[in-house]
């Protein structure tokens, strides 16, 4: 079974990410892919407002690591993907493309203002992927 948690580095998007660990453990066979996506809208930005490319990368690695060191606590192999891109389109596409049989996504993530006006991540994953999704808040 592919399972796939899509993380942000929010409460809730750690929350579902403990969900999809917790069914993986279960589940012996259980492939888990951790999704996380750089955000084209928000990079040009996290450039300007840090030092250098270390501290961006490290500001992106510091959501997955929490996720990463969960996943080895509880002996649950994970692959981490870092995709670029509208985070919605990113996820629906990887999702697709890999025949992920369980998705989990926080149902809020970080940019409460985009949310307002876009709608949410989770809502537009919701109506475009073609697996289960689970959506944890």
């Amino acid at each position: 079974m592919k399972l796939a948690v899509a993380i942000d580095g929010s409460d809730n998007a750690f929350r579902a990410a403990e969900r999809a660990i917790g069914l993986a453990k279960l589940i012996p066979s259980a492939e888990l892919h951790i999704l996380y996506v750089v955000d084209f809208d928000h990079a040009t930005r996290d450039h300007l407002l840090s030092q250098n490319d270390e501290e961006v990368i490290y500001k992106r690695e510091k959501h997955v690591r929490p996720v990463q060191g969960l996943a080895e606590r509880e002996a649950v192999p994970a692959h981490v993907h870092w995709l670029k891109g509208k985070p919605s389109d990113e996820i629906v596409r990887f999702t697709n493309e890999k025949s992920i049989d369980q998705l989990f996504i926080g149902s809020r993530g970080l940019n409460t203002l985009q949310e307002m006006v876009f709608g949410s991540v989770s809502h537009q994953v919701m109506k475009k992927a073609r697996c289960p999704i689970t959506i944890v808040k």
